[in-house]
């Protein structure tokens, strides 16, 4: 596998405007661990090697367990996740694929039980802002592997 273009380097004010994005969603208050599921979760969907590879790292870095990673995939099956993380996961499976059903008035209510209007504002934009990173690692053919997570202060 090989990269196709650096898209940074390429456009780097269009790198800048989703970084922005990225800023927005890590001042939120929404929970890092959290973020970092919903990252995982919609990148498995989306096939986004280049991003698991990443988010993995990263959700280890936070702390999270590996068998709530390995898991992730199965998470209704799974009793490792609290019934907030639960809705948020379903909302992101949801968003990230939009066009099978929407996002049933059935599960607005349900994220809206564990979220307020803010934070459900703030999980689509989280939701959406990775859906956007995962768009863009497989059309520019970002290989994983190297990425490591930055130092924990």
């Amino acid at each position: 596998m090989e990269m196709r273009l650096n898209y940074i380097k390429v456009q780097p004010e269009a790198f800048q405007t989703l970084l922005k994005l990225e800023g927005y969603v890590k001042k939120s208050g929404l929970d890092h661990k959290l973020w970092e599921l919903i990252k995982i979760r919609a990148s498995q969907i989306n096939g986004c090697a280049y991003c698991l590879d990443m988010h993995t790292k990263d959700a280890r870095a936070t702390g999270e367990t590996e068998q709530r990673l390995y898991m992730l995939s199965a998470w209704r099956e799974a009793p490792f996740y609290t019934e907030a993380e639960r809705a948020a996961i379903a909302l992101t499976e949801a968003v990230t694929k939009i066009s099978d059903a929407g996002v049933p008035q059935e599960l607005y209510e349900q994220v809206r039980k564990h979220f307020d209007e803010g934070q459900f504002v703030d999980l689509i934009m989280a939701i959406n802002a990775i859906n956007c990173w995962n768009r863009i690692a497989i059309s520019t053919g970002m290989v994983p592997g190297e990425y490591q997570p930055a130092a924990r202060k």
